[in-house]
């Protein structure tokens, strides 16, 4: 008797989700396995590899984290990168440490930082 994926897809479709419940629970009994066992080892590998994680980040955060002595030349630079109105930069400049801007790409956030730095303040890439 060979079998037939499609008919067991077929009877899983049309099952509710109390049904699909109790068809697991009885598929770990007579097997003695666990859906949950099998998601873990999956979710510790990716814990795991702390520095794989840290690589595929894609979206980071700009820092101001000190005006500097050029307060001017920063909330220029401010303006710039995020189109920010005279008073709104002047605002953000004189509440540091605050972001800058959010949910960037590596590389804009790089040259946020550089220009922010350039200006005179102090900026990290979070």
């Amino acid at each position: 008797m060979a079998f037939d994926k499609d008919a067991f897809l077929t009877a899983l479709d049309s099952m509710t989700v109390l049904e699909l419940n109790d068809l697991v629970k009885a598929i770990e009994e007579k097997f003695g396995v666990s859906a949950a066992s099998m998601a873990a080892p999956a979710a510790g590998g990716a814990a795991g590899g702390g520095a794989a994680a840290a690589e595929e980040k894609t979206e980071f955060n700009v820092v101001l984290t000190d005006a500097g002595a050029q307060k001017v030349g920063v909330i220029k630079a401010v303006r710039e990168i995020t189109g920010l109105g005279l008073k709104e930069a002047k605002d953000l400049v004189d509440g540091a440490p605050k972001n800058v801007k959010e949910g960037i790409s590596k590389a804009d956030a790089e040259a946020a930082v550089k220009k922010l730095v350039e200006a005179g303040a102090k900026a990290e890439l979070k």
